[in-house]
């Protein structure tokens, strides 16, 4: 049996079908959180993000012209807004001091401080990155979005993606190079 797309369950939920929202929020919070955590480096931020956005969703389900994007582009697009707006109202000098970031699961002790340390070191690299550029280094390579659907998130062209996040890589490239060695990347 298939799951109901996402503009059925939309459109359920407009049609006063509540229990369509859970689905639909089940299938697109998790990487709309991870977004919103990637670029606001604040676990507790970016939750409120992802509230917001879904909250947003539920409102225009009434209003939500099928076809004419799809629901987990217009979400990230909702949440990359909110995200830029949150950023560009914090102080300059916040970091990502006191950031959540787990430690991958297996390969003992040493291995799981490794992979922290190379997840901070990542997390901090980005967080000094243009906002557009953030945005879309994380939604094409971090969340492996299609260019197309980064540019419709956008608001922009494929080629604008495509120069977007060739320029992230190579400023995060250049940030972390002299770091290789510290992080575990040592050449064979």
């Amino acid at each position: 049996m298939t799951e109901p797309s996402d503009e059925a369950l939309l459109a359920a939920y407009a049609a006063g079908d509540m229990a369509a929202a859970a689905p639909l929020a089940r299938r697109h919070a998790p990487r709309v959180l991870a977004v919103a955590r990637r670029m606001l480096g604040d676990a507790a931020e970016a939750e409120d993000i992802t509230q917001e956005a879904l909250l947003r969703l539920w409102r225009i389900a009434p209003d939500w012209e099928p076809g004419r994007a799809r629901v987990s582009t217009w979400l990230y697009r909702v949440a990359a807004n909110l995200c830029t707006d949150r950023l560009r109202a914090r102080r300059p000098t916040e970091t990502l001091e006191g950031a959540n970031i787990p430690a991958a699961p297996g390969g003992g002790a040493a291995a799981g401080l490794q992979e922290g340390q190379r997840r901070m070191a990542l997390e901090d690299a980005l967080a000094r990155l243009p906002e557009r550029q953030r945005l879309a280094v994380v939604l094409r390579h971090i969340e492996e979005l299609p260019n197309p659907e980064v540019a419709a998130t956008m608001g922009i062209s494929v080629e604008a993606v495509e120069s977007l996040t060739a320029r992230g890589r190579a400023a995060l490239g250049r940030m972390l190079a002299g770091r290789r060695e510290a992080l575990g990347y040592v050449d064979e």
